[in-house]
Order: C-alpha cells, then sequence, then structure tokens
C-alpha cells in the first residue's frame, strides 16, 4: 500500500494557467505567490495555518495590493495580503477612527 504525503508538508503546485484580462481590477492576482498554492492554504481553520499563508505572503510582489483589496472588498474569510480576518479587522477599525478623529 503506497503511503500517502504528510498534510504537514504542502508542495507548491502549479494551478491551470487562466488567461486573465490585464486591465480587470483583479489582474494583480496573476502575480501573487498564492497562485502556486492550493486556494485552501489561505483558508486555514487554525493558528498553524494561518502562519503557513503568511511566510507564502511574505515575499509576494503584490502583498500590498492585496491587503487593500481585502479591505475594500471587506473579505472577510481566508488570509488576504499577510493579514489574517482579524488582523485586517482591527485595521479597519483603526482606519475608521483615524477618520473620525
Amino acid at each position: 500500500m503506497a503511503k500517502l504525503p504528510s498534510r504537514s508538508k504542502q508542495i507548491p503546485v502549479q494551478t491551470a494557467h487562466v488567461p486573465h484580462d490585464p486591465d480587470s481590477a483583479t489582474a494583480w492576482m496573476a502575480d501573487g505567490n498564492c497562485r502556486l498554492h492550493p486556494p485552501a492554504t489561505f483558508f486555514p481553520s487554525d493558528g498553524v495555518g494561518v502562519d503557513r499563508a503568511r511566510k507564502i505572503c511574505r515575499d509576494c510582489p503584490v502583498i500590498s495590493t492585496c491587503l487593500e483589496f481585502a479591505l475594500e472588498e471587506r473579505i472577510d474569510h481566508g488570509v488576504w495580503g499577510g493579514c489574517s480576518e482579524r488582523e485586517r479587522r482591527r485595521i479597519l477599525k483603526s482606519r475608521r477612527v483615524d477618520v473620525t478623529v
């Protein structure tokens, strides 16, 4: 019987290349490090998974754009721009406080 690989070692996979519209509001996604990993990596169920996703995001060339997109679109789930849901809520809250002061 073949032994299945451990889930703790996620190997980047090349996803199917889908042509994107360079003029679309999400064209930047084609340059993200996340494109080389399964989407489930960025929707973890625990803190260890969040840390794993952050490591992928750390050197991403579109990390700032990704974070701003998630904040503007009020995306509630997953790791976007290297930030968890909780971190993005804190950023939004601090921005609301800054605007009212």
